[in-house]
């Protein structure tokens, strides 16, 4: 699902992948205006499929933390104020969510951004984080 979840930068919220032009994508707003607009090769397009975020360890795909931060909310938007919300009060809640973090290389404004993304998700009715990477494991584990 998170494959065709787009994030622009310099345009604010996320957009889902529509169609494919000449050197554009058509894409459309996640939200109630559903306004479709185009994204050219210019602009800095990445899929949410292709984030991850700093641990101690390794990477942690995105899909995995957005899995994470939905069973601490028990699938509801993000108990915590993002834009209120002090650093401390942000690190510690992405703490409890993803433990092993980098603290020196997840920014505060990454934070907030991950759970602007997330609630964007969850209000606009995407719960499905995590389906499609365990699909695509499954049919690489048949072959």
């Amino acid at each position: 699902m998170l494959k065709t979840i787009l994030s622009i930068s310099g345009k604010p919220g996320l957009y889902k992948l529509i169609s494919q032009g000449k050197n554009m994508l058509i894409v459309e707003t996640i939200d109630a205006a559903k306004k479709r607009i185009p994204a050219y090769g210019h602009d800095k397009v990445i899929s949410l499929a292709d984030i991850a975020m700093y641990t101690d360890a390794e990477e942690v795909p995105l899909t995995e933390v957005l899995e994470s931060v939905k069973k601490k909310e028990n699938g509801a938007v993000a108990s915590i104020d993002y834009k209120k919300a002090s650093v401390d009060q942000l690190h510690d809640y992405f703490a409890e969510v993803l433990p092993n973090y980098d603290r020196d290389r997840v920014h505060t404004s990454d934070i907030k951004k991950l759970l602007s993304w997330y609630n964007i998700l969850i209000n606009n009715g995407i719960t499905e984080f995590a389906e499609e990477a365990a699909t695509e494991e499954e049919a690489a584990t048949e072959e």
